[in-house]
């Protein structure tokens, strides 16, 4: 959306017209434009195929970017890698953010299998013009204190981050706020906003950031304030999704979520604007763990999801 000419604007108000000239709604400074893509995450609802199918399947609901599968992208010779970008292109999708493919969160041995493949995957995500990964964090441990496992995941993440960088790959970290989840551990770990942020500061590797979540950010009670001092630097993905209604924040389960805009527990509108408002340009998904949506065809889930993003942008005004 354009400003007003800010010329025109004064030279009505010197002219003493401004009151009566301007319509009262453009005195209200209009939202950023929309940057950032509507993405089609098909695990996340309970869409199941290959990557081909997965870009029809993005092209043919109006989604704008796609979730790429570094799996299946690793398994393609250079010729089949031009070919999945040049029908990205041919498709006018762009790509969200793939997964990271590393357990960092278990044993050392887990994470040593892991990361030692992780080259071979970032490189087929570069080589298929891929720039955005992500992963989650487990919000407890029972064994490691809150320090310990700060040390372990800095450790263990500045190497993956490094191999994610070494390839133009930005890694995001997703905190998970979800106090039923939480209260399962015996020692508490990173889950809100600022404590994610001390997290990519022992890091230290530049480009990794942030997975932002309007679920984990409404349960962990991070402010709307908070969210507006992000930078769209710092942000590699978003998932937007609802809150069933009727239920209290602490009873609220972390695998049964609503679309976006779905109920309106959590306030998405808000949450979009401030995205806006730092002018964030990744991939916007959602993410609801919905037993219902799962329960439909491929078809039918794009279809209900995309409606949902949409709305949910309709209602932000952007």
């Amino acid at each position: 959306r354009q400003h007003p000419p800010m010329h025109r604007r004064q030279f009505l108000a010197a002219a003493g017209l401004a009151a009566t000239v301007l319509p009262a709604a453009l005195a209200v400074e209009a939202p950023p434009k929309r940057l950032f893509t509507l993405d089609l995450t098909p695990g996340a609802i309970g869409v199941s195929a290959d990557l081909p199918e997965i870009l029809r399947l993005a092209h043919g609901h109006g989604f704008e970017s796609a979730q790429p599968d570094g799996g299946y992208l690793a398994r393609q010779d250079a010729d089949g890698l031009r070919r999945t970008r040049a029908r990205l292109a041919e498709l006018n999708l762009r790509w969200g953010a793939a997964g990271l493919p590393v357990e960092f969160r278990q044993s050392e041995e887990a994470f040593r299998k892991d990361v030692a493949a992780l080259p071979r995957i970032a490189a087929a995500l570069r080589d298929a013009g891929v720039t955005r990964i992500g992963t989650w964090l487990m919000p407890g441990h029972n064994e490691l204190s809150m320090e310990a496992n700060m040390d372990q995941h800095a450790k263990r993440l500045r190497e993956a981050s490094r191999i994610c960088a070494d390839h133009g790959l930005r890694l995001g970290l997703e905190y998970v706020g979800t106090p039923s989840l939480a209260a399962r551990f015996k020692f508490p770990f990173v889950r809100r906003l600022p404590e994610t942020l001390e997290l990519l500061r022992r890091i230290d590797v530049p480009g990794t950031g942030l997975v932002l979540d309007s679920w984990h950010w409404w349960t962990a009670g991070d402010s709307l304030d908070a969210l507006r001092q992000v930078r769209n630097e710092q942000v590699v993905a978003v998932d937007l999704n609802d809150a069933p209604a009727g239920v209290a924040l602490a009873d609220q389960q972390d695998g049964r979520r609503e679309l976006p805009a779905a109920t309106g527990v959590i306030p998405v509108e808000d949450f979009l604007r401030a995205l806006a408002g730092m002018r964030f340009d990744g991939p916007v998904r959602a993410e609801p763990f919905n037993a219902p949506l799962n329960a439909l065809d491929n078809e039918a889930a794009c279809a209900r999801t995309i409606e949902a993003l949409k709305k949910a942008v309709a209602q932000a005004s952007l």
